[in-house]
């Protein structure tokens, strides 16, 4: 806490006085003195009667500490005087990137010992992390002559998440084929479908043994079955364009697809490809489903030129066997193409959900129109090139999600 410190107010008052001191001096007037303890004595007031030590007592309440992106939310601010304070200044410390929409951070206001007051203004969440770290007091005396500022640590977190919708989850078990639901895994063990007969191993239970192939080979065989579970699910998404808003548009169809998945029961992994990528190992339940959201709501676009060895890295040492690859991206650099052919070469079976960059731009010229137009062309044709490694679902986000997930199963 700063102690009491003179205003420019005070300071030109004190540098009148000393000038009248030194009139008075030089003219043998001493008389003009006098005229001078009025200001004197309305010092002596503000420095003996009014100086308050702000010694206050604040409480910040927010609703919850996850919002969804777009909302309107009320920021109450309780504040309990232990002193009388005449005039105290109030500043919350609102994150930048948050909007105040109603009323005003900044309050001016009165107190009494033992008083309580209730403050409150609104703002409109964006996607992010946002951080209230401290509130800022200030006073000054009625006759503007001290000030004193007091800085109170008072931290708040609020996760501003990105606007989830209803989506049919596009698996995939073979080639461009789309179901949809739980889907079978190639993993061995009891299960009901037939997969094979090996020979018997210790541990194996006696019904599963193949009394035919054990009399016909001499030793004794039993039959191995597909286990049928749902298939984990990894979600790539590349956050290396830097025009428009396609990052929003990915983040939003990722915790879409999770949620899905969640409902589901189906385990599913996050890999947001960043300069410096941030993996979320593949587990299911509600716990996993908010950490991985808290991950995309940090998303910013991020010039990457490593998406290619951030996945190779992740197939060879985390991706599970067999599992569903849900690419979301653009797919309008050189490096993020490279990074999946790298996935399909691994074996995996991808579907690509590619937010047109193009699609949410207003040209304001003929001009503009015309470059959009062959940046698209040349964006499709990629597009249709890589549709030999995946079912690519060519997202106009002016459309839902859902809807352009329904096209493609139409077909």
């Amino acid at each position: 806490m700063r102690e009491f410190y003179p205003t420019g107010k005070a300071l030109q008052l004190l540098l009148a006085l000393w000038i009248g001191v030194l009139i008075a001096f030089f003219t043998l007037r001493w008389d003009m003195v006098y005229l001078l303890l009025p200001i004197l004595w309305l010092f002596f007031i503000a420095v003996a009667f009014f100086k308050p030590r702000l010694d206050v007592e604040i409480k910040r309440i927010l609703p919850h500490d996850r919002i969804l992106e777009g909302e309107a939310v009320e920021v109450r601010l309780t504040v309990k005087s232990n002193e009388r304070i005449p005039s105290l200044k109030l500043v919350d410390s609102t994150p930048e990137e948050l909007e105040v929409i109603e009323g005003k951070n900044e309050f001016l206001l009165s107190l009494k010992k033992d008083e309580v007051r209730e403050l409150s203004y609104k703002i409109r969440v964006r996607r992010g992390v946002h951080e209230f770290n401290w509130i800022y007091l200030s006073y000054q005396d009625p006759f503007g002559f001290f000030k004193r500022g007091k800085v109170v640590e008072l931290y708040d977190e609020l996760i501003g998440v990105p606007l989830i919708e209803d989506v049919i989850t596009p698996y995939s078990t073979k080639g461009t084929k789309i179901t949809v639901g739980p889907l079978p895994s190639p993993r061995i063990g009891e299960g009901v479908e037939f997969h094979a007969i090996r020979e018997y191993q210790p541990g194996d239970p006696f019904k599963i043994i193949n009394w035919k192939a054990t009399a016909k080979m001499g030793k004794i065989m039993s039959n191995e079955y597909e286990s049928e579970r749902k298939v984990d699910v990894v979600i790539i998404v590349d956050a290396g364009y830097l025009g428009g808003r396609v990052i929003d548009y990915s983040v939003r169809a990722a915790a879409s697809l999770m949620l899905d998945c969640l409902k589901n029961g189906t385990s599913f992994g996050l890999l947001l490809s960043e300069s410096v990528p941030l993996w979320a190992r593949v587990d299911y339940g509600k716990r996993h489903f908010f950490r991985c959201v808290d991950i995309l709501s940090t998303a910013r676009p991020d010039k990457n030129n490593l998406i290619a060895y951030q996945v190779e890295h992740l197939i060879r040492t985390r991706f599970p066997a067999n599992a569903q690859i849900i690419y979301i991206s653009p797919l309008v650099s050189e490096e993020s193409r490279k990074a999946l052919e790298m996935i399909y070469h691994y074996g995996y079976k991808i579907i690509v959900i590619s937010p047109d960059p193009y699609s949410a731009i207003e040209p304001r010229s003929k001009e503009e129109e015309l470059a959009v137009k062959m940046l698209d062309l040349k964006r499709k044709a990629y597009l249709r090139k890589l549709s030999a490694y995946a079912l690519i679902i060519d997202w106009d986000t002016k459309k839902p999600l859902r809807s352009a997930i329904a096209e493609v199963i139409k077909l």
